[in-house]
């Protein structure tokens, strides 16, 4: 994102440096905590790094649980933090080493949360820098645009493609989203592992939230 000042830099670093924490995991619409403030959520297929993007973003090394296992998130886990801003970690959809009808539950609801939330702020929807959007993307953001959701693409594990190959991942992804009104126009290429795109996601983060405030 060329647009993103250093002090919107340092923004995301102050808003992220403060303390993030697990509140609670939820399986059910019925379970959901109160809505108040802004949410972030972040979803993606299963295996895409939701969780190692989250505890990259907060600098803590498990405040959400990984897993090279699809399938370990099987909630909504929720992580409040600074300004009145919670992190959401959802469920992973797709393939999963798990009962399919496991699957469908957490798909409905994912989607169902999509539709129902009204502080959600943002959705980030993960894509594996490697492979690309899938079909199983495009139903997320279906959901995502009959529910007026903004919503925004970061792809994951950069660092594990090669820079021209990235380059043309991301113009790819850009002409896919061109018709979706509610898919915000930039496209954020990070790893969590060396930390590229970290700082410009914080700083995007939190200019959305002093965009909302």
């Amino acid at each position: 994102m060329s647009d993103i000042t250093v002090r919107e830099i340092e923004k995301g670093r102050k808003l992220f440096a403060g303390q993030w924490e697990f509140s609670r995991a939820c399986a059910s619409l019925d379970t959901l905590p109160p809505m108040q403030g802004l949410e972030i959520a972040f979803a993606g297929r299963s295996n895409v790094g939701k969780s190692s993007l989250i505890n990259a973003l907060t600098g803590r090394k498990a405040l959400a649980r990984t897993s090279h296992t699809p399938g370990r998130t099987q909630e909504l886990i929720f992580f409040p933090g600074e300004q009145n801003l919670t992190l959401v970690d959802m469920p992973g959809y797709g393939y999963a080493a798990v009962p399919k009808a496991k699957v469908a539950a957490w798909t409905d609801l994912i989607h169902d949360y999509l539709r129902g939330r009204a502080n959600l702020a943002r959705v980030y929807v993960l894509i594996d820098a490697r492979h690309g959007l899938k079909d199983t993307d495009n139903e997320v953001f279906d959901t995502l645009a009959s529910a007026a959701v903004s919503h925004q693409i970061v792809l994951t594990k950069a660092d594990q493609v090669p820079a021209k190959e990235l380059e043309g991942r991301i113009a790819d992804t850009k002409a896919a989203l061109a018709k979706r009104a509610a898919a915000f126009p930039e496209i954020l290429a990070t790893s969590s592992r060396t930390g590229a795109g970290i700082a410009e996601l914080r700083a995007a983060i939190a200019r959305l939230v002093q965009e909302r405030s």
